[in-house]
């Protein structure tokens, strides 16, 4: 089954909000070799004027992927995840993510073609608080799943 093109301008969003804790945070910015004392700790975070520990810019990719996930996993969709490769990212921030924050995740697929064999995908995932519904940061990926 090849990439299904009658899915481009579907959205997929997560069930239940995305919780940002301070241990997710620290340990994704551990992983990425951020060292930014506001990563780790609430107080060095308040000094710069944010409510709690911020995360690294690319920690949106957690709740991204997740939502993201339920696209591409879909039965539908036809994609083989094995034939998948990571193309691009682009985060677009209106506010840092912050411990403490919910975030909802709606994923858009926004670009999908077919060439030379390939299927090239462009999404967009919105996360936004849940509770107040305000944006925080818009993800756009690319993705490439290769032909047989």
């Amino acid at each position: 089954m090849s990439v299904n093109t009658d899915l481009q301008g579907a959205q997929y969003s997560l069930e239940a909000p995305f919780d940002v804790g301070r241990e997710a945070i620290a340990e994704f910015a551990r992983s990425v070799g951020a060292e930014h004392p506001a990563h780790f700790d609430a107080t060095a975070a308040k000094e710069l004027g944010y409510a709690d520990v911020i995360a690294p810019t690319t920690f949106a990719v957690i709740p991204s992927q997740r939502c993201e996930a339920l696209y591409i996993s879909h039965p539908d969709a036809g994609i083989d995840y094995s034939r998948v490769v990571h193309g691009q990212e682009q985060f677009t921030y209106t506010r840092p993510i912050v411990a403490g924050d919910r975030l909802a995740a709606t994923t858009h697929v926004d670009g999908l073609r077919e060439s030379g064999g390939n299927a090239m995908i462009t999404t967009r995932t919105e996360l936004t608080d849940a509770d107040t519904g305000d944006a925080v940061v818009t993800v756009t990926s690319t993705i490439v799943v290769r032909g047989e």
